[in-house]
């Protein structure tokens, strides 16, 4: 008898055992809701690093703030030129990553990048306007100036007010 009794409790714990895995194993699977849920989970965690502010086309990370008194944008139909100031603790290499990489994903080519102790300045073309950013650090900040101007198509088309201007 006690062997029977044995074998029952051993068998009737083996059995719930087993039971339990096959009942977590399907929780774990979620029965066609796992989907759903990785891909909320994932919209949840991913968050914008990078916005355009008032150039549709020169893309700035978030962690750096407009300063407003500093910023000087013209827009007209079709078109957007000016400074943008920025500021936040953003170190100033990778500043310099990032914007090499977006502007080129944008359309940009890369003229000149000029790197000094003080500030690192990189100039950029597109068709029709220059983009000019300027990267300086100073007092635990980085300050960076985005600056978009048209391009002049050449001297032939200058009115003759123009030329005066930078002559």
């Amino acid at each position: 008898m006690k062997i029977n009794h044995y074998c029952k409790t051993i068998a009737t714990t083996f059995f719930t055992l087993l039971i339990s895995l096959s009942i977590s194993g399907c929780a774990d699977m979620n029965l066609g809701q796992g989907k759903k849920t990785a891909e909320s989970a994932v919209t949840k965690t991913r968050q914008t690093t990078a916005v355009y502010y008032d150039f549709d086309d020169v893309l700035c990370p978030k962690e750096l703030q407009v300063i407003d008194d500093s910023t000087f944008v013209v827009s007209t139909p079709g078109y957007t030129s000016g400074i943008i100031t920025l500021k936040g603790r953003v170190d100033k290499r990778s500043l310099v990553n990032f914007f090499t990489n977006n502007m080129a994903k944008d359309n940009w080519s890369m003229l000149s990048n000029i790197k000094s102790p003080g500030a690192t300045i990189m100039i950029f073309q597109k068709a029709s306007r220059w983009a000019v950013i300027t990267i300086r650090e100073k007092d635990f900040n980085t300050y960076v100036e985005v600056g978009v101007a048209p391009t002049l198509e050449n001297d032939k088309n200058m009115s003759a007010q123009e030329t005066d201007l930078f002559n």
